[in-house]
């Protein structure tokens, strides 16, 4: 059990019965009466998000979930199946767990797995990844006052806004945490 004052942003809720992660949290003290937190949950199974506000002395059923380095060794249609770089257990992980987030996924990554009870139900990406360009935009040259900025395709199929003096084969590093450009990456 946890009090709602000592949350914290990926703490992993048991609410119901159903499988919440923190994402985000703001603790509000009114004038009067008392003080409470705003939470952003995001339910493991569906995806789904809501807003819930817990008074501050409110007991949680916080979880304890296993923190494991995995290594994505293929992809078999709907299925992502990951082996633990210490032991060698295998994970079939569903790739709805990851929504958009599996363009970011490339074979023989290693990422942190959050499993609980023997089931990944949540996941860690390395803050940036190298991607090859494997489609991009023909650059336009003209209006160079600014930041002049296209669209290429990397190897996975993530889409990302680059400088135009981006070419196909270029190595470039990305930040997964909202998919940004931030630089080319010589060999």
């Amino acid at each position: 059990m946890i009090a709602a004052g000592d949350l914290k942003k990926g703490t992993t809720l048991r609410i119901d019965g159903t499988l919440y992660r923190v994402t985000n949290l703001v603790y509000n003290k009114p004038g009067r009466g008392t003080a409470s937190m705003q939470t952003t949950l995001v339910d493991i199974r569906t995806g789904t998000t809501r807003q819930r506000i817990f008074p501050i002395e409110d007991r949680l059923d916080n979880i304890y979930v296993d923190s494991e380095q995995a290594r994505l060794l293929y992809r078999d249609g709907d299925t992502l199946h990951f082996m633990n770089i210490t032991n060698y257990d295998q994970y079939e992980v569903p790739v709805a767990l990851f929504g958009d987030d599996v363009l970011f996924l490339r074979d023989e990554m290693e990422i942190e797995l959050r499993v609980y009870e023997g089931n990944p139900i949540d996941y860690v990406l390395p803050t940036s990844i190298v991607y090859t360009v494997a489609e991009a935009e023909v650059a336009v040259v003209g209006d160079t006052a600014g930041s002049v900025q296209k669209n290429i395709t990397t190897d996975t199929g993530l889409t990302v806004q680059v400088p135009i003096f981006v070419n196909i084969g270029d190595k470039i590093k990305v930040d997964t945490r909202d998919g940004s450009y931030l630089g080319r990456v010589n060999d």
